[in-house]
């Protein structure tokens, strides 16, 4: 028989995971203080890629970090109080930078994003949102020849792991985008990837079917989690303000940290923020698939709401003050490479990415607690992942996925 579950979190994981508990025959109720996709995975830039599976700390990070630490480039940014806080995060995350930390990390995100892909063309199928995919892929853009070499360690990885890529030469990529600046020494096409027109779209079709389905979806704040002999209970801001289940799934992202100091655990988990501004195209320009300017850091994407320019990374506390210098100086390389219109938002988006030492997500049962189960921690990649930890996610809590099968994401590497 199901098991009530609640699922703690309505991104694009918790509402995967919501649908998959709930095809295996749960009840689910999905929780969040928001309407589904309204924080973190509305931002990013609407990338399914199976690039996705090379992390930031990867072995060439080493010979940038003198560079990165002098804290003014566009792709990375800290606040220096915040890593002083955080310095076991940092010195874990450097560690896992090593070569073999690295090739365990790119193999079971590769795995990870293999699993997830096919699950997302169902899912739109389902949900009415294949019309938001486009099958295209991305590409990656390089100013030099330096900056070109300085990418083998990636180029080998993706060949590696068999991700189909073509190198694109001035030309042919002025033939495939035709309104990029001639700026650019060569390009890598990635293929066999997708990429959507509006990730928070995506996810609110995603959860409209979770409730087509059967499932319940609930505005509440969760203030804090415990365990009794009834299950897990959610509690609220008000006493009145409490749900109880027999197994409850925390998938609130970076939220995910300080609620489960309710229950004594703590998380190593840092939060990469980033921020994302729409425009308009000078004289209609466009583009057809995502760019990222390794150069000039930022991704250029087309949306419905148009062309989304989101920025790199910065290390902060989870909800500090907005900083948009670095959008500011992210616009200002865009604007060298596409004729960017106006400014189509009021104010910069921020979002926060949750990221755990060895950039792998947590999936599993928590140690010492029967019932509370985590899938979180997936940094920049969520959209590209979801659906496969959704299905970890499912086989873990029914017992039919085999021992050690899914290692390399146990929460006990952490707790």
């Amino acid at each position: 028989m199901g098991k009530h579950v609640i699922v703690l979190g309505a991104g694009i994981v918790g509402v995967c995971c919501a649908l998959e508990l709930l095809r295996r025959g749960h009840t689910v109720t999905l929780v969040d203080q928001q309407q589904p996709g309204m924080e973190t995975s509305m931002g990013n830039a609407g990338v399914l890629a199976r690039s996705s599976l090379m992390p930031f700390n990867h072995p060439g990070l080493w010979n940038q970090l003198p560079r990165l630490l002098k804290n003014d480039t566009v792709q990375f940014r800290y606040r220096t109080g915040f890593l002083a806080r955080n310095l076991g995060w940092a010195s874990r995350f450097l560690l896992s930078a090593r070569e073999s930390v690295f090739q365990e990390t790119a193999k079971s995100l590769d795995a990870l994003i293999r699993l997830s892909a096919p699950e997302h063309l169902r899912l739109l199928d389902a949900s009415g949102a294949r019309h938001r995919l486009r099958d295209t892929g991305w590409v990656f853009l390089y100013r030099s020849e330096q900056a070109w070499n300085s990418s083998d360690l990636a180029r080998r990885t993706f060949a590696q792991y068999q991700v189909p890529t073509q190198t694109l030469s001035p030309a042919e990529l002025a033939e495939m985008e035709p309104a990029l600046s001639p700026i650019f020494h060569r390009a890598l096409w990635i293929q066999g990837s997708y990429s959507v027109n509006d990730p928070q779209a995506v996810v609110a079709a995603y959860a409209d079917l979770f409730v087509r389905s059967g499932g319940t979806f609930r505005n509440l704040k969760a203030a804090a989690i415990r365990r009794d002999a009834n299950g897990w209970t959610v509690l609220g801001a008000q006493a009145s303000e409490a749900l109880t289940a027999d197994a409850l799934v925390v998938a609130l992202g970076p939220w995910s940290k300080s609620l489960l100091k309710t229950t004594g655990i703590r998380l190593p988990m840092a939060f990469e923020r980033g921020y994302h501004m729409h425009y308009n195209g000078a004289d209609g320009a466009t583009i057809s698939r995502p760019l990222y300017d390794t150069g000039g850091g930022y991704v250029l994407s087309p949306m419905a709401r148009g062309l989304r320019l989101s920025s790199g990374v910065e290390l902060d506390d989870c909800d500090a003050p907005p900083r948009t210098a670095q959008l500011d100086l992210a616009e200002t390389r865009a604007r060298e490479a596409f004729p960017l219109g106006q400014r189509l938002d009021a104010a910069a988006w921020l979002g926060r990415r949750p990221t755990l030492p060895d950039s792998r997500p947590m999936i599993g049962q928590a140690p010492r607690h029967p019932g509370l189960w985590l899938a979180l921690g997936h940094q920049h990649i969520g959209f590209s992942t979801a659906p496969g930890t959704a299905k970890i996610l499912g086989e873990l809590m029914s017992g039919t996925a085999s021992e050690g099968a899914y290692h390399a994401f146990r929460p006990s590497r952490f707790i």
